[in-house]
């Protein structure tokens, strides 16, 4: 589990495509602090597994479906990415709960400059926006960030300075593709409540089953 807060930026060093699936080798240097073969990285939002690591860089492989939902099949490379460890037990929680699970690609179509923030409207497939809420949370290239408005075609957040110079925000320009991961506690509820609707059946965990094992 990820919290979408950006520990540092790498480099994309090497991309290796075949035929539907990738293998990627990322320069950094902060994230291979205490970080282990079987490691989870998350690059640019994209929760992937350290399979090797030489000096200043590790590789990882990128399967079939993480290449179709995300923007790495556009990532040039030498191109910025944003790079988190998995969260340790004893972490700070300072984001949200992400999960490096992709749903699906944006693409920014406005940045301006309101004094100290920078606004970012990012287009976006309805199947997204369903799940973005004013004032919820999103994870846009693995950073975490507070949804300032929703339209039926696009979103907006808002960033400080800081997040844009520490992030690989800074080299995104209209018309970059951006890999967003929805709040997964809004899936999880539409998820439950639609067993409900459908009158699909319900779990056999209620009071009843509680009281008859001894937990009530």
């Amino acid at each position: 589990m990820f919290t979408g807060i950006v520990e540092e930026t790498g480099v994309l060093r090497e991309i290796t495509k075949g035929a539907v699936s990738a293998q990627v080798r990322v320069g950094c240097r902060k994230a291979l602090e205490g970080t282990k073969i079987g490691d989870s990285i998350a690059v640019n939002g994209i929760c992937l597994t350290v399979t090797s690591m030489a000096g200043d860089s590790f590789t990882a492989d990128v399967m079939a479906e993480t290449m179709r939902r995300s923007s790495l099949s556009e990532l040039a490379v030498q191109g910025t990415v944003n790079l988190e460890r998995a969260m340790p037990a004893d972490g700070r929680f300072g984001g949200h709960i992400v999960s490096g699970h992709i749903d699906g690609c944006g693409r920014i179509s406005a940045i301006r400059q309101e004094e100290n923030a920078i606004w970012y409207t990012v287009e976006a497939a309805e199947e997204l926006l369903r799940y973005i809420v004013e004032k919820g949370s999103v994870a846009l290239d693995g950073i975490s960030l507070t949804v300032a408005g929703v339209s039926a075609q696009d979103f907006q957040v808002s960033v400080i300075p800081h997040t844009r110079q520490e992030t690989a925000l800074a080299d995104r320009k209209v018309g970059s593709a951006v890999n967003i991961e929805c709040d997964i506690v809004g899936k999880y509820i539409e998820k439950f409540l639609s067993g409900r609707v459908t009158g699909k059946p319900k779990s056999r965990i209620d009071e009843k089953f509680l009281a008859e094992h001894g937990f009530l």
